[in-house]
């Protein structure tokens, strides 16, 4: 796991070396479509009954169990039959499964190949291999876009992805994306009492990055607070009409990473960012 905010994906092997350095985009791209190719399997292995398996049975939004189903924030579930749906850095495409059962057309990418291995075959979802900051769709021929946990932390320039869903959604069109909480960035990514203490800044944003033996980059995660999201959400040409913070519930005993119950009950893991394209 990360030293960082924590990355509610990363839980994977051990590494030689961990810090923060600056990152550019190459090879930011480069570790974590290595990463994924390699942690694919067992990540799924680990997680994917959490995250809903083959069943298509559900669609959630982080760590504390937030089920679509319930939330609704891409709008009443009635109603995502028949509209053309976007999932962005999908793994293995659970929540565009979920999507897909409920009748809505979905287009779902990743940047890791051997994360779609993992994702179902079944009718109305489409798998494609890309990477967030050129999706490979025609301008306004998408009526919602999502992402749970995919790509917005794990690219250097953010702000071009969220042109980028400008660009295909329809107007009216609305995009959810859920990361890790800001905030967890100023605390060691640590599920017992040892992550309840502050042990960095919120304010820097220098990207955390894991190295191999060479020195090379094989994992990295970029830093935005909350008013950096809001303002790219902003600047793409979107409206922010909610931001969800998850509380944990009682029902979910599920230790992952540096989110635990324990935490859960003082700070929040989870932002979910609820964006629409003006019509």
């Amino acid at each position: 796991m990360t030293s960082s905010g924590g990355s509610y994906l990363h839980d994977h092997g051990e590494v030689p070396a961990v810090g923060r350095r600056v990152v550019g985009a190459a090879e930011t791209t480069a570790a974590n479509r290595r990463w994924w190719d390699t942690a694919a399997d067992e990540y799924q292995a680990d997680h994917g009954d959490f995250l809903g398996g083959h069943t298509a049975a559900r669609f959630v939004w982080g760590p504390e169990g937030l089920n679509e189903a319930d939330a609704q924030l891409l709008g009443p579930t009635a109603e995502l039959a028949g509209r053309r749906v976007l999932e962005i850095g999908c793994g293995a495409a659970q929540c565009g499964a979920w999507l897909a059962a409920q009748g809505a057309i979905v287009l779902a990418f990743d940047l890791a190949a051997a994360q779609l291995r993992h994702a179902p075959a079944m009718q109305r979802l489409a798998l494609i291999q890309a990477d967030a900051e050129h999706i490979p769709l025609a301008a306004a021929s998408v009526h919602i876009a999502c992402s749970s946990y995919g790509a917005l932390p794990f690219v250097a320039d953010s702000a071009r992805v969220l042109r980028e869903v400008a660009r295909v959604l329809r107007p009216g069109g609305r995009f959810v994306f859920s990361v890790t909480h800001p905030i967890r960035w100023a605390f060691p990514d640590d599920p017992g009492p040892a992550g309840l203490t502050a042990s960095g800044s919120y304010f820097d944003r220098t990207p955390y990055v894991e190295t191999d033996a060479d020195g090379r980059a094989t994992y990295v995660e970029h830093h935005r607070t909350l008013g950096d999201r809001i303002r790219e959400i902003v600047a793409a040409g979107l409206v922010v009409r909610d931001l969800v913070e998850p509380e944990w519930p009682d029902s979910n005993g599920e230790t992952w990473g540096g989110w635990s119950p324990l935490r859960g009950g003082y700070l929040p893991g989870t932002a979910i960012f609820v964006c629409d394209k003006p019509a």
